[in-house]
């Protein structure tokens, strides 16, 4: 039976290998830090995000959603770090919102990878921040549990690296941002580039199937060579 937990509680893990899925109100970015037994993030190393999305053991999405899955695997994480939290923030600089406080609560669900639903927790009471640490993965006694913890930041992922002792987490956090913009950004424009194209293409072709005083021959061959091939704009692909 699903547990549905509130802030501050917790839940055994049963297994190993989970996802977590998450679902907002609004595109969300996924990332995830591994802290020591302090909680502390020692570099960027120990932080999964959209450009660099794998850590031993932490799988995160590369795209900015409304709907996204963490995979998670226990046993590869390693043995220095004691903590994995997940967390969330709205993309900055896409016209989105800028704080939660005006969207649908988030709602993170851990579960089997058979898609048995282990835990759940519903992010209620965020108004002002725009970052926020959903869950929170721990060892203890050499067993996982998970804890529901809601902690949100009005700082955005800034205050949130910052908050877990990451050296130069202002910088840090602004080029996750810069990146998942430019993604967002490039994923509308290629169908509208590919849209324009194919447009120009049948001109291009009417234009010539009509050119007066030509063969059937000249006529087929001049489409040919008037023909553009449209090649719509390739996504921008977020730095490894």
């Amino acid at each position: 039976m699903t547990a549905e937990l509130v802030r501050g509680q917790n839940h055994p893990l049963p297994h190993s290998r989970l996802e977590i899925r998450v679902t907002a109100g609004a595109p969300v970015l996924a990332c995830a830090t591994l802290g020591d037994d302090r909680g502390t993030v020692l570099g960027v190393e120990w932080i999964a995000h959209p450009g660099s999305p794998t850590l031993p053991g932490i799988e995160v999405s590369r795209q900015a959603a409304a709907g996204l899955r963490f995979h998670v695997d226990l046993e590869a994480v390693p043995d220095r770090a004691h903590l994995v939290h997940v967390l969330l923030a709205l993309p900055e600089g896409v016209g989105g919102p800028s704080r939660f406080g005006t969207t649908a609560a988030p709602f993170a669900a851990v579960t089997a990878t058979d898609g048995t639903e282990i835990a759940s927790f519903t992010i209620t009471g965020l108004e002002a921040e725009s970052a926020v640490v959903a869950l929170e993965l721990y060892r203890r006694q050499g067993a996982w549990k998970v804890r529901a913890v809601g902690q949100g930041y009005a700082g955005g992922l800034a205050e949130l690296f910052g908050d877990q002792g990451l050296p130069g987490a202002r910088e840090f956090a602004a080029g996750i941002q810069e990146a998942v913009a430019r993604h967002m950004a490039s994923a509308i424009q290629a169908p509208r580039n590919s849209a324009a194209d194919g447009a120009r293409v049948r001109s291009d072709r009417s234009a010539t199937a009509t050119q007066p005083g030509q063969t059937a021959g000249g006529a087929g061959g001049a489409a040919g060579a008037g023909t553009t091939s449209g090649a719509g704009a390739t996504p921008h692909q977020l730095p490894g």
